[in-house]
């Protein structure tokens, strides 16, 4: 067998393999809600975009994923690293409120497409369960 025939046959699938492991399986990108019912009520468009309602907080906790970026009601949070592990998604952020800066991480236990659960590492049957927006 041919050298060029070798490599095609197992360096080209182990490359495919390797792509596609590092390809996110859940697709997070959305508005999360802990209450889907109150969708309306804690976020509003403007423009193009989607952001906290005024008092947003009374209705529930959310929070929205655009690609490599989370925000909360008072924080702004850059992804720097994605790891999942089966049907767990663990990031590494670094976030900024009014007063400072810190790394944070966050893991979400996905449930299917449109629900998911924080789970809070190392402290058992603690988690905040949310439901993806669909805002008209």
């Amino acid at each position: 067998m041919k050298f060029r025939t070798v490599l095609r046959l197992f360096l080209l699938p182990a490359c495919w393999l390797a792509l596609s492991a590092n390809a996110p399986a859940a697709d997070l990108t959305g508005v999360w809600a802990s209450d889907g019912s109150q969708c309306s009520k804690m976020f509003v468009r403007k423009g193009s975009s989607v952001v906290f309602a005024k008092n947003s907080d009374v209705y529930g906790s959310g929070f929205i994923i655009e690609g490599r970026k989370i925000r909360g009601p008072s924080a702004r949070c850059d992804i720097k690293t994605t790891k999942e592990d089966g049907a767990l998604v663990h990031f590494l952020a670094s976030c900024a409120t009014d007063i400072m800066l810190s790394n944070v991480q966050l893991s979400l236990r996905v449930i299917d497409q449109n629900k998911v659960a924080r789970i809070f590492p190392g402290v058992s049957d603690m988690e905040m369960s949310f439901e993806r927006c669909s805002l008209k």
